[in-house]
This record gives C-alpha cells, sequence and structure tokens, in this order.
C-alpha cells in the first residue's frame, strides 16, 4: 500500500471539485443556486413538482420584489448553467416561455425542500429571534 504526503494530497484535492477551495468552479455554482432569485425561479417553475413552462410575466408575478433587470439577469445564468430552457414562440407578440431541464428539475427538488422547511418553521424562528 503507498501513502501519499500531504502536498500530494493537497495536489489532488485541487484537481477534484470542492466547493471549499476558492478558485474551485462548484464553488461559483454554491454560490449561484444560494442566491435568492435562482431559488425562488427554480420554485416557481418547479410548482410543487408538476414543473410547467411560464412566462417572463408569469414569473415577475408570482416571484414579488424581484426587478425585470435581476429577473432577466437571473434567467440567463440559469439558462448558460443548463439548469432552464428559453423557447421563443412566434407569435404577436413573440411569446417567450421558462422551463425547467432535468438537470434544473434535480435541483428543484432540493431548493424546494429548503423553501417548505423555511415555510413550516419559520415561527419557530421568529420565537428564536425574538427571545435574543
Amino acid at each position: 500500500m503507498s501513502t501519499t504526503t500531504a502536498a500530494q494530497r493537497r495536489t489532488q484535492a485541487k484537481n477534484e471539485y470542492n466547493a471549499f477551495y476558492a478558485a474551485c468552479p462548484s464553488r461559483q455554482l454554491v454560490a449561484r443556486i444560494s442566491d435568492k432569485w435562482v431559488a425562488l425561479i427554480l420554485c416557481a417553475l418547479g410548482r410543487g413538482g408538476d414543473p410547467q413552462p411560464m412566462r417572463f410575466s408569469e414569473l415577475s408575478r408570482t416571484i414579488a420584489g424581484v426587478s425585470q433587470k435581476m429577473l432577466t439577469q437571473t434567467l440567463r445564468s440559469l439558462e448558460a448553467d443548463g439548469l432552464l430552457t428559453r423557447t421563443v414562440t412566434p407569435t404577436v407578440p413573440v411569446t417567450v416561455t421558462y422551463e425547467l431541464t432535468d438537470l434544473g428539475l434535480s435541483l428543484h427538488h432540493l431548493v424546494r425542500g429548503i423553501k417548505d422547511w423555511a415555510e413550516g418553521h419559520m415561527d419557530e424562528v421568529l420565537e428564536h429571534r425574538l427571545s435574543v
């Protein structure tokens, strides 16, 4: 059995995805998916596990407080990461819909669980905040 030195272990760890390293691409992905707008968009598009395409205006109405600029930027980044698709239908006016990909749906299930947990435990959290 061969042993590895600490330097070799550090080198190996740098070659694998490890979000604890600042330069690791997975850290950038963790930062992106932990953004509140990303989480809310994924939840809105997933609608309780029954994903359906939504238009920009539907998303905007569903997610209170998101600006048009931020919604546009976030949708573009999610599309670039392969988490959703953007479909343009040539109608008058043009119809643009967004839908989760299989990759996005797999993330939706995790994010939806966090959203559900937050909603289900908010009273307890508020109690703790008041007692501090």
